[in-house]
C-alpha cells in the first residue's frame, strides 16, 4: 500500500515538471556561433571563451599587442569588503591560429572594475570608488604596482559606475559617470584642487596632472570618431553626441544648468530583436502599463523592439572593413542580443552630426540566443570588430524587478562564462599586425601616425605623449605640413599639442587645412592664442558647420572688445540655431549687458531648452 507522503511526492514531482520554464540554458560555444544572422559581407568568429575569460566587459590592446580583458565577476551585486572577485586577464593565443588557449590573471581581487586603457607600460583601470595604474614592472604579466589616481566617484549600481576609458585625439583620457554627484580628488596629483562632478561625466590627462568635468552623463557605453567626436550611451539611447565641450558651457558665473548631449538618430530608439522579452520583462511591463493606464498617464513602456540596454559603443576607424565601414558606430543591446549600426554624416541643418541605419538594413548583427550580452567592442590592430559578450542568463540590476519574479531568477547563473567574438569581411586575407610600440624608437613610432587603422595612430600618437620625446617634433612637423593624409595631419597636430611643441603660426596652417575635420580640431585650439583671432572670424563663415561652431566657441574665450563683433557675425549668421546661441550666451562677452545693448532684439538670445 502506497503511503500518503509517496502520493505527495508523486505530486511535487508532476507539479514542478510541468511548471512552464521561463528561461533557456545556456548555448555551447559553437550552438552560440550558429545563433548569429550577421550582415552577409561578412563572417564571426569564436576568438576566446570559458575557460580562458569569463564574465568580460571591456577588452584592449596595448603598446605591444598584448590582449587585456576586465572580468565582472560581482556583477550586480555589490561585493563584501575582501571578497572582491573582479579581475584583468592578459589572453595569449599561443597557437597562432587566432583562437585564444591561454590565460594569464594580471591583476584580481577588485572592487566592480568595468573598463581598462593602456598606457605608458600599464593600464588606468577604472573600479568606482576610483580610477588606478596598474603596472607589471618585472615582466611576469601580473600588476605588482598599483597607483590610486582618483577617488570620490560614485559607487552603487554597478551599471552606472564610473567607466568608458577612452584615449581621445585631443590627449584627454574621457569616462561616463552616468550622472552622478561626486568630490573627486587625486592623491597621484599633488597640490591639486578636488572636483564636483555634479552629474557630469568626466576626463583627466597624466602628461599633465589635470582633471576636470566634461559634459555628459553616459552610462556603459562611450565611442569617439577618428576626429575627436564623442557619443555616449544611456540604456534607452543608443547614441547621443556632446556637442558643446563642458569647458564652454561653464566658463562664465551664473550660467544657468544646461545640457550639451542631443540624441542624434534618424530612426529613434527602434531596434529589430531576433529573441522575444525574456518572462520578467513582458510581465513587469505588462503591470507597468496598467498602473499608466489606471493613473491615466500618457506614457508607454516597451518590453522589446526598442532600446533598453544600450552598452558598449565604438566607432570603426580599423583598416579591414570596406570603405563604407569606415566611420561607421556600432552599438550593442544587451537585452535585444543584437549589434545595431548607425552611419554618421555631418548635418546640413546643424552642428550635431546625423545617424542613419544603413539602406535596407534591419541590425547588424541578431542572434536568436537570449543569452548573447554584447557590452562592448574593441577593433584590433589587425582591424578586425571583436564584440564582447558577458553571456549571462540575466543582465539586470534586481532591484528594479519586483520580488515575485525574482523568485525563479538566478542573478549569477552564466558567471563562469565568457564569449568574445571577431568579426572579419568574407574575403579577409586574416592578416596579424605584430606590433610592439614598446620596442621602437620614437622615430619609427612616429611613422605609425600615417597609418589607416586608428587603433594603430592612435595608440602611437598615445606612446609618444606618455614618453614626452621631443626628438620627433622636426618630423611630426613635417608631416603636418606636407602629408597628404588628413588623419595624419591631425594626429601631427595634437602629437606637437602633447609635446608643448604647438605654436599660433602651426595652428594658423591647420585652421586653413583643406579637410574640416582638421579645421576644426584647429579652431578649438586657436581659443588660447591671440595671434588666431582674425582667423577665427573667418572661420565662424567656414563652409562646415562644425567649424563654424568651434570658431564660435573659441572667440568667446576672448575679452568684449575682441570678440563681440565676431560673435555678432554670428548670430547674424546663424542666429536660428540653439547650437550657436548657447555658444554666445556662454561667454562672458556675449552675455554681457554691453553685448545685449548692441543687438536688435535680445530676445534672439533665449535658449530652448534641448531633449
Amino acid at each position: 500500500m502506497r503511503t500518503p507522503l509517496y502520493a505527495f511526492l508523486v505530486f511535487l514531482l508532476i507539479t514542478v515538471s510541468c511548471k512552464e520554464k521561463h528561461y533557456t540554458d545556456p548555448l555551447e560555444p559553437q550552438q552560440a556561433l550558429n545563433s548569429f544572422q550577421l550582415d552577409d559581407r561578412f563572417t564571426i568568429e569564436l576568438f576566446a571563451s570559458e575557460p580562458f575569460v569569463n564574465d568580460p566587459v571591456a577588452m584592449t590592446f596595448d603598446d605591444q599587442g598584448n590582449i587585456f580583458v576586465v572580468e565582472m565577476h560581482d556583477y550586480p551585486f555589490a561585493p563584501e569588503p575582501g571578497k572582491e572577485r573582479g579581475q584583468i586577464r592578459m589572453l595569449i593565443d599561443s597557437g597562432k591560429d587566432g583562437r585564444i588557449d591561454k590565460s594569464i590573471i594580471f591583476a584580481d581581487s577588485l572592487s566592480e572594475a568595468t573598463s581598462i586603457l593602456p598606457w605608458n607600460g600599464g593600464l588606468i583601470v577604472a573600479a568606482a570608488p576610483g580610477i588606478y595604474f596598474f603596472k607589471d614592472t618585472n615582466s611576469d604579466f601580473r600588476a605588482d604596482t598599483k597607483e590610486l589616481l582618483f577617488e570620490g566617484f560614485f559607487k552603487g549600481n554597478s551599471e552606472a559606475q564610473i567607466t568608458g576609458l577612452y584615449y581621445n585625439v585631443d590627449n584627454w583620457i574621457y569616462a561616463t559617470n552616468s550622472g552622478h554627484d561626486g568630490k573627486i580628488s587625486s592623491p597621484a596629483f599633488k597640490g591639486t584642487d578636488s572636483v564636483e562632478l555634479n552629474g557630469s561625466d568626466f576626463r583627466f590627462r597624466l602628461d599633465r596632472n589635470q582633471f576636470e568635468q566634461e559634459v555628459g552623463s553616459g552610462q556603459f557605453g562611450q565611442a569617439m570618431d577618428e576626429w575627436g567626436h564623442r557619443f555616449v550611451t544611456e540604456n534607452s539611447f543608443h547614441i547621443e553626441q556632446a556637442v558643446i565641450p563642458w569647458r564652454y558651457l561653464h566658463r562664465r558665473p551664473g550660467m544657468p544648468s544646461t545640457t550639451a548631449l542631443v540624441s542624434i538618430t534618424d530612426h529613434q530608439e527602434l531596434m529589430n530583436q531576433a529573441t522575444p522579452p525574456p518572462y520578467w520583462r513582458a510581465e513587469r511591463t505588462k503591470r507597468r502599463n496598467k498602473e499608466f493606464q489606471d493613473r491615466h498617464l500618457d506614457r508607454t513602456e516597451y518590453a522589446d523592439d526598442h532600446f533598453t540596454g544600450a552598452a558598449g559603443a565604438i566607432v570603426y576607424g580599423g583598416d579591414a572593413f570596406p570603405g563604407t565601414f569606415s566611420g561607421n558606430y556600432f552599438v550593442g543591446d544587451v537585452a535585444g542580443n543584437l549589434v545595431h549600426r548607425d552611419i554618421l554624416s555631418p548635418s546640413d541643418s546643424g552642428p550635431a552630426l546625423n545617424a542613419k541605419r544603413g539602406e535596407g538594413e534591419l541590425e547588424f548583427l541578431t542572434s536568436t540566443d537570449p543569452w548573447f550580452r554584447p557590452v562592448n567592442f574593441c577593433v584590433g590592430p589587425d582591424g578586425s570588430l571583436y564584440v564582447i559578450d558577458m553571456y549571462r542568463q540575466h543582465i539586470e540590476s534586481p532591484f528594479s524587478i519586483p520580488e515575485d519574479l525574482k523568485e525563479e531568477m538566478d542573478f549569477m547563473k552564466g558567471s563562469e562564462m565568457g564569449r568574445i567574438y571577431r568579426i572579419v569581411p568574407k574575403n579577409a586575407t586574416g592578416k596579424n599586425e605584430a606590433i610592439n610600440f614598446r620596442k621602437m624608437n620614437s622615430a619609427d613610432v612616429t611613422a605609425f601616425l600615417s597609418h589607416p587603422n586608428y587603433q594603430l595612430r592612435i595608440e602611437a600618437q598615445k606612446t609618444i605623449v606618455a614618453r614626452q620625446d621631443k626628438s620627433v617634433v622636426p618630423a611630426v612637423k613635417d608631416l603636418m605640413t606636407n602629408s597628404n593624409n588628413a588623419h595624419a595631419r591631425l594626429h601631427a597636430l595634437y602629437v606637437l599639442e602633447g609635446l608643448n611643441a604647438l605654436n599660433a603660426g602651426l595652428v594658423q596652417q591647420a585652421m586653413n587645412d583643406a579637410n574640416a575635420n582638421v579645421r576644426e580640431c584647429a579652431v578649438r585650439l586657436a581659443g588660447d592664442y591671440p595671434e588666431c583671432l582674425p582667423l577665427l572670424e573667418q572661420r565662424i563663415s567656414d563652409s562646415s558647420m562644425q567649424v563654424a561652431l568651434a570658431a564660435c566657441l573659441s572667440v568667446g574665450n576672448f575679452p568684449f572688445e575682441q570678440s563681440a563683433k565676431p560673435l555678432m557675425n554670428c548670430l547674424t549668421k546663424y542666429g536660428d540655431d540653439e547650437w550657436f546661441k548657447l555658444a554666445v550666451v556662454s561667454s562672458k562677452a556675449g552675455s554681457s549687458p554691453e553685448f545685449v545693448k548692441m543687438l536688435p532684439d535680445s530676445s534672439i538670445l533665449n535658449i530652448k531648452p534641448k531633449n
